[in-house]
């Protein structure tokens, strides 16, 4: 058998622990010829290739990015999209001219949505989720978000001097768009008094209360720990969240207040040890499906468990931070305000 591997969408920290995992596991346990496509589904579209070995694949375990080259696939969902058939015919031709028998793609959302649609094209296909942002519906977790967490989490242990110090409120905007992953376990390993997430929303007067509440009992300082998609009424004027409610804090509770956007140090790096063992086991049972020829599904994480899902009942949705999960419950229990009474 002759398999690809691609990384589609953004980097993230265990995404060359991945393709090792998948890369070592087809080539000495089940013989196969694996090849690496570079820079997403458009290196699929060029046949822009490279020849996976198990000495190239040698000394990539520690090492942040992907070897692979990765790209957002807008322009390859144009073509997957239109209704020209002959657009469509372009993709499984070159797939046939690389000689594949599956083709394994490390993503988040978007890109297990786009190898679904390779699958009702014909094609065969593995999803592996990768992603910071630990939103991939039909597993517990991904890699990346455990070495993300750990270096948000480092950040805010940092604001803790600073703000204890100046007796001010530091405000932390920590990535996610649509889900609070990183936010909400960073803000609780991190001992944050605020936590604001994109899933509950907020209420601006509950969180100065809260802030104006710990200044009276004698707490010289706070940490608000947020996540980059939450929605602000009325809008940013452009600013960062975190700029914004920096801004707004200080203006209403009267107490200095400053913000920390920490960007994209959390996609970058090498990853934590965590997932490197995660994203080498990802990447076998990747291997492991392609073998049994179990194809058009995703592999994923079930309690302890490494599993696979069908690839259509993932595709589009997201998993998000709900109102009842332990971190959350333990959180309240605690008098950490989620931004609400």
């Amino acid at each position: 058998m002759k398999i690809g591997i691609l990384s589609s969408g953004g980097d993230c920290p265990g995404i060359n622990a991945t393709i090792r995992g998948v890369g070592k596991t087809a080539i000495l346990e089940y013989g196969m010829e694996v090849i690496g496509i570079q820079n997403g589904f458009s290196g699929l579209l060029y046949k822009d290739v490279t020849p996976l070995t198990e000495s190239s694949l040698s000394g990539i375990l520690t090492l942040g990015g992907t070897i692979l080259g990765t790209a957002r696939e807008k322009e390859f969902r144009k073509i997957l999209k239109s209704p020209d058939k002959k657009d469509q015919e372009m993709i499984k031709k070159s797939y046939k001219e690389l000689g594949l028998d599956c083709l394994v793609c490390i993503g988040g959302n978007g890109t297990q949505k786009t190898t679904w649609a390779l699958s009702k094209l014909g094609l065969n296909v593995v999803g592996i989720p990768k992603t910071i942002d630990n939103d991939v519906f039909g597993t517990d977790i991904t890699f990346g978000f455990s070495t993300a967490v750990d270096i948000a989490t480092e950040a805010i242990d940092r604001l803790h001097s600073t703000a204890s110090s100046h007796q001010r409120v530091m405000v932390i905007e920590l990535m996610g768009h649509h889900a609070g992953w990183i936010a909400l376990y960073a803000g609780m390993a991190g001992g944050a008094d605020v936590i604001l997430l994109p899933e509950f929303g907020f209420d601006m007067k509950t969180v100065v209360d809260v802030l104006n509440k710990r200044k009276k009992s004698g707490k010289a300082y706070s940490i608000v720990a947020i996540a980059e998609g939450i929605e602000i009424e009325g809008g940013t004027g452009g600013h960062h969240p975190a700029t914004y409610l920096a801004r707004e804090i200080e203006k209403q509770t009267g107490i200095e207040a400053r913000e920390t956007v920490l960007g994209y140090t959390q996609r970058g790096g090498s990853p934590s040890a965590y997932d490197r063992n995660l994203g080498t086991l990802l990447g076998g049972s990747a291997a492991k499906l392609i073998f049994d020829k179990k194809f058009g599904r995703m592999v994923s994480v079930k309690g302890n468990k490494i599993t696979d899902v069908p690839l259509e009942d993932v595709a589009g949705k997201l998993r998000l931070v709900q109102s009842n999960d332990p971190m959350v419950i333990q959180g309240k229990r605690m008098g950490i305000c989620f931004g609400k009474k």
